[in-house]
């Protein structure tokens, strides 16, 4: 199996700078989506400089991590884990780091989606709001789950389904790369399908998707370049309140 890949990355109707950036190399099987937080072109270096530290640590670490794959085990299995927990680990201390050197820079970090795509596998790590959906066989699932205030209070029953879709606060999030020297990184994994199809992208665009129906046409057109379009036309159109990035990865025999 081979991936191919699109994305797109739009400014909105409301913001001055983009801070959202994304990463797709269809060799490596490596995408990944980040939003900067900042402002004053602060979280757009923030998401610049931690989306390339996670992808050149890959780079570095292939080879471990084709063995890993190679040999199948549980074990192995979780070495890929914690290097990719090493990577985006790396990237946040970066990223604070470079907050510590420039007072002007400082508060700087950044969401972080990523997904490996390799040897039939599919690795995640998560940290932030932005998500991975994935589409296989027309059942649509979330892959990462939201770091944010709302979802935490959702998740503790301090509040209801209904009470969070109405809650002030949406986009507090509680895990950043960067905002300190560490951060908790979410990994998981599961097999490639034939067909399967991924949506990585900020909550400039999750956040206009209240419908599942809506991310289930998006990810059905057939065109991944068209798909990546029309998410970016739909978040316009309802608002375009925040930057809006979207990358579609398709899964190919």
């Amino acid at each position: 199996m081979r991936t191919v890949s699109f994305g797109l990355t739009d400014v909105g109707q409301k913001r001055l700078l983009n801070e959202d950036y994304f990463l797709i190399d269809d060799a490596l099987g490596l995408y990944v989506v980040a939003d900067g937080v900042g402002g004053h072109a602060k979280g757009e270096i923030a998401s610049h400089e931690a989306v390339e530290q996670v992808a050149m640590w890959i780079r570095r670490h292939l080879r471990e991590i084709d063995g890993a794959i190679a040999r199948g085990d549980d074990e192995s299995m979780q070495e890929i884990h914690r290097l990719l927990e090493s990577g985006v680990q790396q990237a946040c201390y970066m990223v604070f780091g470079l907050a510590e050197l420039d007072p002007a820079k400082r508060g700087m970090s950044t969401t972080m989606s990523v997904l490996l795509c390799r040897g039939g596998m599919a690795f995640v790590a998560q940290v932030g709001d932005s998500r991975i959906y994935r589409l296989r066989g027309g059942e649509l699932l979330q892959i990462t789950e939201d770091h944010t205030l709302i979802n935490w209070r959702l998740k503790h029953g301090l509040i209801t389904a209904d009470e969070a879709r109405v809650s002030s606060g949406k986009n507090v999030i509680t895990r950043a790369v960067g905002h300190k020297e560490y951060v908790q990184v979410d990994t998981l994994r599961g097999f490639l399908s034939a067909s399967d199809r991924f949506l990585l992208c900020t909550d400039g665009l999750h956040g206009y998707l209240e419908d599942r129906n809506d991310v289930v046409e998006l990810m059905t057109t057939a065109s991944l370049r068209e798909a990546a379009a029309k998410a970016i036309a739909l978040a316009n159109d309802k608002g375009g309140s925040d930057n809006i990035t979207a990358v579609l990865v398709a899964v190919e025999e």
